[in-house]
């Protein structure tokens, strides 16, 4: 059986641009959330400054391991030397984009992509896109026919990573559509054939709205098809204590991803499963 790709991003209602500075003095982290995902850049004295390629300390650390050895040695023994040209192209150039930290992971790049091919699937839904990582491997992923709808509220990020989908040969897979995931969405709604039509669909957006796109996608998704909400384990900080000291932006949505948990958890429509890999994803197969 074949199936269909779509990614939305979307951004939250407050569209919030906020900047803080740390407690210790020393940290500045600025968040916008205007493009679907939360826009992140952080500046610690060094803490994120390059130290080489692909050293994950560098750029887009997500990973949950304490070792930074065991996660490069991930990385160089079974990611890089099967990641397509494009793929490393394309992370080597957000790497160099101020909201860099919103980009997927390249392990998680590559589990995806396994993932998309066990289903065999042709359709799928991914909200948030920014520079288009994840949309990348889906698309590579997906087969000759296959078709992804990418929606960002901000054009100008997608169109970043747009020449390294047409070197990988697979922009005709692409229809990028900008504009509000949930308005999107409800617009798919509208049309009947969309309804349990998509096989996959990844969410890496604004974690405030993800309980919102959660009842919608039930009604996109295909039974047996899956979801994968994406940093569902956010940082460790889902079993932080109220008074540790975290970045702003980890503290403001703690509270929204432990609830899209507590959702997922309890939804008798689905199954799940929580994979620490990258931030966290959650799987959802769809069952009723």
């Amino acid at each position: 059986m074949v199936s269909t790709a779509l990614i939305i991003s979307t951004p939250s209602h407050s569209e919030a641009n906020a900047a803080s500075d740390e407690s210790n003095g020393d940290t500045h982290v600025s968040v916008e959330k205007s493009n679907g995902k939360s826009n992140v850049a952080e500046n610690s004295n060094g803490a994120h400054a390059a130290k080489g390629p692909g050293k994950h300390q560098a750029v887009g650390h997500k990973s949950l391991l304490k070792s930074d050895d065991l996660y490069q040695y991930i990385l160089e023994t079974s990611v890089y030397p099967r990641e397509h040209k494009a793929l490393r192209d394309l992370r080597e150039m957000t790497a160099r984009h101020p909201w860099n930290l919103m980009s997927t992971s390249p392990d998680e790049g590559q589990f995806l992509m396994l993932l998309l091919k066990l289903m065999n699937a042709k359709n799928t839904i991914e909200v948030g896109v920014y520079t288009g990582y994840s949309l990348l491997s889906t698309a590579l992923a997906l087969p000759d026919d296959g078709k992804v709808i990418a929606m960002d509220i901000h054009r100008k990020n997608f169109e970043l990573g747009y020449p390294f989908m047409e070197q990988a040969g697979v922009a005709h897979k692409i229809d990028f559509r900008e504009g509000p995931g949930l308005d999107t969405l409800d617009a798919l709604l509208l049309e009947e054939k969309n309804r349990g039509f998509f096989d996959f669909i990844f969410v890496d957006a604004d974690k405030d709205n993800y309980v919102n796109y959660h009842e919608r996608l039930m009604k996109l998704i295909k039974v047996g098809g899956m979801i994968g909400y994406d940093n569902t384990l956010w940082n460790g900080a889902v079993v932080a204590a109220d008074d540790e000291i975290l970045p702003k932006y980890v503290r403001y949505y703690k509270e929204y991803v432990c609830n899209i948990n507590n959702v997922l958890a309890s939804d008798p429509r689905i199954e799940i499963s929580q994979v620490p890999v990258s931030d966290g994803i959650t799987l959802c197969r769809r069952i009723l």
